[in-house]
């Protein structure tokens, strides 16, 4: 007849082996010591096994007591996955998240998509503006979590990944070749003055195609193959590629991926989102965007 192992007294012999002794363990545990002493005692006599090494000035495990823990934190955690998994779904509540258009792809939808599916009844309100319109409004508390693209993070910012900016254009474009070179940026673009500093600096005169405060509209002005812009690298959408300019074109800087949350948080779950978007962005490294022309072709214009 199958036996079955008390999973109160494993969290009991998890405590122990952890804290090295019945107290700390009590404490950790928000038990008696006689309540932990006890779990141990009757996780013997259901095992008959000899668990706990008393021959010391301490508290130890055996040889049996160490195998027997190595099942139990595997048992415990997968314990607490499906109970914190299913009592999850009551949860209801709303988190405001605002992001840069320029890292919304491909990492916003997967984080989007795990949440929903651990919390599907908690809300998440993706906004989608300029870093600086981002920060301001984070600083009204009208958003939970915000991610930011930036030189340098300010105080309380965490830094998720850094990232090289690139020279985006149309498909087989010769936009970048154009003298003036014609920029499609955004009126409040985070990376427009820097990339004109660094024509400037070049020598590469340059003129404004559009002024606009619409990604759409910029994006379209690239697409007609009538403009080029700078985008984080592999973060350009599928219409648009990567310029190799073979030196022809400034090269740009890296840029911090910041994360800035309400402290303390104002909806469950707001730890469980950050810990999503930690890991997203902190993968491996953005499959390499795909090139406009063979390196060879590109001549001086």
């Amino acid at each position: 007849m199958p036996r079955n192992l008390d999973l109160t007294a494993l969290r009991s012999l998890v405590a122990v082996a952890d804290t090295g002794g019945v107290t700390r363990a009590a404490a950790l545990l928000n038990l008696t010591q006689s309540a932990v002493s006890m779990q141990l005692k009757r996780l013997e006599e259901s095992t008959g096994l000899d668990l706990i090494d008393r021959s010391g000035r301490g508290v130890g495990l055996t040889a049996t007591g160490e195998q027997l823990l190595s099942y139990a934190r595997r048992m415990l955690a997968l314990n607490d996955e499906a109970w914190g998994r299913l009592t999850r779904c009551d949860l209801e509540g709303e988190i405001v998240l605002g992001v840069p258009h320029d890292i919304v792809y491909p990492s916003i939808p997967n984080v989007l998509h795990r949440f929903s599916k651990d919390y599907p009844r908690i809300k998440v309100n993706l906004v989608s503006s300029f870093t600086l319109k981002l920060k301001e409004d984070f600083a009204r508390g009208e958003m939970d979590v915000i991610l930011t693209t930036e030189d340098t993070p300010d105080p309380g910012a965490e830094t998720l990944a850094e990232r090289s900016l690139a020279w985006i254009g149309a498909p087989g474009g010769q936009a970048w070749r154009a003298k003036p070179l014609r920029l499609a940026f955004e009126t409040h673009c985070i990376f427009r003055k820097g990339v004109q500093r660094r024509l400037d600096r070049a020598g590469i005169p340059w003129e404004m195609a559009v002024e606009s405060s619409s990604t759409r509209t910029n994006e379209a002005i690239v697409s007609a193959d009538l403009a080029v812009y700078v985008q984080i690298d592999g973060a350009e959408p599928p219409h648009l590629e990567r310029v190799v300019h073979v030196g022809h074109l400034p090269e740009l800087w890296s840029v911090h991926i910041n994360m800035y949350a309400r402290d303390p948080a104002r909806a469950p779950a707001q730890e469980d989102l950050l810990e999503l978007l930690r890991r997203e962005y902190r993968s491996a490294a953005t499959q390499r965007p795909r090139i406009l022309a063979d390196v060879g072709q590109h001549t001086a214009a």
